[in-house]
């Protein structure tokens, strides 16, 4: 004898979308996550002395100051091109691209300005590039 009773009603959960929402969440995250590449390379940084060398009196100073214009020694360059850097370059260094070059630039100088001597002297050959600095005055240097 069959016993009429309540129905239980098996509970059901459709898994199949959930498994496709979370799919799709776990590609969106993995197509957008940015990878952090440690660097493999081996770089020597260099080092300011905290004493200024003598300059040689047979060193080529190049100075910019803050509004970008370049002074070969004590003679200012008519333009701002590298055209015209380097041929005051030339015309003070002539053939002489083993000299010792002193990169003298404004603190407030344009990052382009310096590129821009330092690409010009690069293209005419001179190897021995030193760029000045100053210790900073009445601050800790921790």
């Amino acid at each position: 004898m069959r016993i009429a009773g309540r129905r239980q009603d098996e509970f059901e959960i459709n898994v199949v979308s959930l498994i496709d929402v979370l799919l799709t969440l776990l590609m969106f995250f993995v197509l957008t996550t940015t990878f952090v590449q440690q660097g493999h390379l081996k770089v020597s940084l260099p080092q300011a002395s905290t004493q200024p060398e003598s300059a040689d009196r047979n060193t080529l100073v190049l100075v910019i100051d803050r509004a970008g214009h370049f002074y070969v020694g004590n003679n200012r360059v008519l333009g701002s091109d590298e055209g015209s850097l380097k041929k005051a370059i030339r015309s003070i260094a002539g053939d002489d691209h083993d000299r010792p070059v002193l990169l003298r630039a404004d603190g407030l100088a344009t990052q382009q300005s310096v590129v821009t001597a330092m690409d010009a002297l690069a293209q005419l050959g001179f190897t021995h590039l030193s760029i000045a600095t100053t210790q900073p005055t009445g601050q800790d240097t921790r």
